[in-house]
């Protein structure tokens, strides 16, 4: 059933996703646009595409799966985009020269409309000498106010603002710059700020040792007499190389003023770089230091994603009724479907910059997620801060996620497994290792088609595309009221929303109150939206993308303790919003009136 569940999603189609030509729309509904999608995708498929065409078609019916918006945006037009979601850039080599190469690779990459992520710790402190010029380093937060204003130029006619996410090493001497850059209001405005945190970091705060701020040594170090060196791996080096000590300061003073930073501006989050490469499939070849700007997809220098996400509320069977029921075994079975569809994807694509082709070709990295989650919590009768809601959850992401590997397997046996595959250290990967047997067993004798496969995205547009669906994995933000979205031509409108749970409960409830499973994002607690993210990390092998929002008179020591909890549950990053800190403006097409919604958690 392709149609549009209310006025709004159908808004939302034509000014994110119709096809328009020469000033003459293509498209007539949903159908037409499933059509386009399915039959460019379907190109990869050599002699079968036009089976494969309809096998996508069938996928994307009814809203049941939701490629990213580059994909629906994108696909089959003839423009010069690229149809992948994200991608980190490479190292940003520390010279003048090397900078604004970076530079013109991240305007290009952004212009063609993928969000980039962008790690900063390889430029020099401020302050360090440029002996070779006889100049000063400005440090790393001056170059990232000159990628913000690249940013707002290229895209400042566009109807999608750009994305950013910049990240800064917890022991590079700029930290504190770096932690209150956007305390000012309005700063930095195209970036999302994330800080790599380690685990050597957090030990040494919860003992309230010393903390070393070191950068490489080299020509830059000032000339102030014998200087202290420590070993410490850093990006762009091989192994480990001997780094100076610029300053030492008490680990917990450190992290008070992070904590301080994020309570006053919900900035910058936190990404437990040590979870992210243990957990990393890779993890014998790549050294990942930046995300994509929502922080759901850890990516080395040049990586990209493709994202898409299973619509969770289509597979529910009697909506808003007593005998209510999630069809698991309905879900799963289209899972390798929507992993052949994104894998597909890769090439079928654009690169904006050709290592950027290079890398996801030898990886064959793809990101499946979910959304509609509350939404599906909520007609099933169950509360999201509930052990029944998070046992189901994780029962159907952990499904998701091996029928998601059995299925790469497969897709190996016909096509190849990716080119950097490892058999003996991929299958020696934490993720790997928590596959059943069998399916264990398949990627030993077929190898597997794709490196990663599930991350889980704020899904926001796409969301509202399927009938204003709880996006990801977020609780509700409202159930009725007014969104303030961005026109093609980059005005704001506000419309008149209704959320997809609340239409389903009144059709066999009608007026009645609701009951209290009709919970909203700030009627929750902050551990249970950090133990939501919790139990679905294990079946994740990128990341996920979760803001935790936390009550507007919530003290830094409640901060501080919600990011230790984090950390010591495992997930891979968290990112905050507290009412009133300047965060959650009107963000892409689609964006919200609070952060609760937008492109912004790292996790």
């Amino acid at each position: 059933m392709d149609r549009f569940a209310d006025d709004f999603s159908r808004w939302i189609w034509e000014q994110r996703y119709q096809w328009r030509a020469a000033g003459a729309t293509r498209e007539d509904g949903p159908g037409g646009t499933w059509a386009r999608v399915a039959a460019t995708v379907a190109a990869a498929e050599g002699s079968r595409a036009a089976q494969w065409a309809t096998r996508f078609r069938e996928l994307l019916a009814d809203f049941r799966f939701l490629p990213g918006g580059r994909i629906l945006a994108g696909a089959g037009t003839g423009r010069s985009v690229t149809l992948l979601n994200c991608f980190v850039m490479g190292r940003i080599e520390d010279s003048i020269p090397g900078i604004f190469r970076a530079l013109e690779e991240s305007a290009v990459t952004l212009q063609q409309g993928g969000g980039i992520g962008c790690d900063f710790s390889t430029l020099r402190p401020r302050g360090s000498s440029a002996s070779s010029a006889g100049t000063i380093a400005s440090g790393p937060v001056s170059f990232m106010h000159v990628w913000n204003a690249m940013c707002a130029t290229v895209l400042a006619s566009g109807g999608r603002r750009g994305a950013m996410m910049a990240t800064l090493r917890c022991d590079h001497p700029d930290l504190l710059e770096f932690v209150d850059a956007k305390l000012e209001p309005g700063a930095l405005h195209c970036f999302n700020l994330s800080v790599l945190v380690s685990d050597d970091f957090l030990a040494a705060v919860h003992s309230d040792a010393p903390w070393p701020l070191v950068f490489p040594a080299g020509a830059s170090d000032p000339d102030d007499g014998p200087a202290t060196l420590v070993s410490r791996s850093w990006p762009g080096h091989e192994g480990f190389v001997p780094c100076r000590v610029h300053r030492v300061l008490p680990a917990r003073e450190l992290w008070d003023r992070l904590v301080a930073a994020n309570h006053a501006s919900s900035e910058p989050g936190m990404l437990f770089v040590d979870a992210i490469n243990r957990g990393n499939n890779l993890r014998w070849l790549e050294d990942l230091s930046a995300t994509n700007p929502c922080g759901e997809a850890p990516l080395p220098p040049y990586g990209a994603c493709v994202l898409g996400s299973l619509n969770l509320t289509r597979f529910v069977r009697d909506a808003g009724s007593r005998h209510a029921s999630l069809d698991i075994e309905a879900l799963e079975a289209i899972v390798p479907t929507a992993v052949r569809f994104l894998d597909a994807v890769l090439d079928v694509t654009r690169y904006p910059l050709p290592p950027q082709a290079t890398e996801a070709r030898a990886t064959r990295r793809i990101g499946l997620g979910i959304t509609g989650l509350a939404d599906t919590l909520a007609v099933l009768g169950l509360h999201y801060d509930s052990d029944a809601a998070r046992d189901l959850a994780e029962r159907t992401m952990r499904r998701i996620f091996t029928a998601a590997y059995s299925g790469s397997a497969e897709l190996a046996a016909e096509k190849g497994a990716f080119p950097s595959f490892d058999r003996e250290r991929y299958l020696a990967g934490d993720c790997i290792r928590r596959l059943p047997a069998a399916v264990r067993d398949r990627i030993s004798v077929q190898g597997i088609r794709n490196s990663h496969l599930i991350s889980i995205a704020p899904a926001g547009t796409i969301s509202l595309l399927a009938g204003n669906v709880s996006s990801g994995i977020e609780p509700v933000f409202q159930f009725e009221g007014r969104r303030t979205v961005l026109s093609r031509s980059g005005e704001p409108v506000s419309l008149e929303t209704t959320d997809w749970a609340l239409r389903r409960w009144r059709e066999v409830h009608g007026k009645q109150p609701l009951p209290r499973q009709f919970v909203t994002a700030t009627g929750l607690s902050p551990e249970a939206h950090l133990r939501m993210q919790a139990v679905l990390q294990p079946w994740v092998d990128g990341a996920i993308s979760k803001t935790i929002n936390l009550p507007a008179d919530t003290d830094p020591a409640t901060c501080s303790a919600l990011f230790t909890r984090a950390h010591a549950l495992g997930v891979k990053g968290c990112t905050t919003y507290r009412p009133g800190t300047g965060r959650g403006q009107v963000v892409g097409l689609a964006g919200a009136e609070t952060a609760a919604s937008a492109c912004c958690g790292p996790g």
